[in-house]
């Protein structure tokens, strides 16, 4: 494998990496039923939660630590708004290139969630299909 093949097969997985990474975190910030919680109303059940489970059977024990680690995990992801525009900013360098790497036009991204002004920012326009 020539040295120029390598380079452009880590390019690939890169940019993938990248485009990869940016869908998944639109996906986790779609809308949900019900109010949106907060960091601090997560941080006061887990509150609750770890109170009760000095006290806890077994059977609730199991139950309140599962929703202890799912409280933790919704509570990093909270917190991670910082990460959503870093992803934001490697998705804009590579999503034209990977798109026309693999013939992904206009529709398609904005059937994956992802935002017109992102679209535009990144130089993937409405009239410019890849496919031919």
């Amino acid at each position: 494998m020539t040295a120029e093949h390598k380079e452009a097969l880590a390019r690939g997985r890169e940019e993938g990496r990248a485009v990869r990474l940016y869908l998944e975190a639109i996906e986790e910030q779609k809308p949900r039923p019900g109010r949106r919680r907060t960091s601090e109303s997560i941080s006061r059940r887990l509150g609750v939660v770890n109170d009760k489970l000095s006290g806890a059977d077994a059977l609730t024990r199991l139950h309140l630590l599962q929703e202890k680690t799912d409280l933790e995990a919704e509570l990093a992801r909270a917190d991670g708004g910082d990460d959503m525009a870093e992803l934001e900013s490697k998705f804009l360098k590579v999503a034209k290139s990977y798109g026309d790497r693999k013939s992904i036009g206009y529709t398609a991204w904005r059937a994956a969630g992802v935002e017109a002004d992102v679209l535009e920012r990144a130089g993937i326009g409405r009239g410019k299909s890849t496919r031919a």
